[in-house]
């Protein structure tokens, strides 16, 4: 099959709804599929399979199974956790130091940094007295809902 007319049928795939297509041309065999744009990609690219219609059945092909990383293990202390969805600014603004460095000691109600969502700044607190132990994200950073950020000992 000609490479043009692949390219074309990627271009009626990805203009339509269909999620699959396949085309039968003589004995040539032309597959393409995608992942719709709201899941997680199965395949880094639309998988494009040609095959002649007299070769044998394909082999079953055993999924693939990542193991998922094992979490780092954070030191002993109290975890401060993302209170929302947004993005992480360690200092008030750029060019100025950090509210907090790791060693350093904070009060309670003390800020550790803010995170910006719709706009809106909103200040991340210590709960509790203590030395910063780590901080677990990085200035610019976004983060999710419950995301362990900073531990306090």
């Amino acid at each position: 099959m000609d490479l043009r007319k692949i390219k074309k049928l990627i271009d009626l795939l990805e203009e339509s709804n269909l999620a699959e297509l396949e085309i039968k041309e003589g004995e040539e065999v032309v597959r393409l599929s995608r992942v719709p744009k709201n899941t997680a990609p199965v395949a880094a690219a639309p998988m494009i399979a040609a095959a002649p219609v007299a070769a044998a059945a394909p082999a079953a092909v055993a999924p693939v199974v990542a193991e998922a990383p094992s979490a780092p293990a954070l030191p002993a202390g109290t975890v401060i956790k993302a209170p929302m969805v947004g993005t992480f600014y360690a200092s008030a603004s750029p060019g100025t130091p950090p509210f907090v460095k790791v060693g350093q000691q904070v009060k309670a109600g003390e800020t550790l940094g803010v995170i910006e969502a719709m706009k809106m700044f909103n200040q991340i607190e210590a709960d509790v007295a203590g030395t910063v132990q780590a901080i677990l994200v990085e200035n610019g950073q976004p983060v999710e809902f419950d995301e362990p950020m900073f531990v306090i000992a």
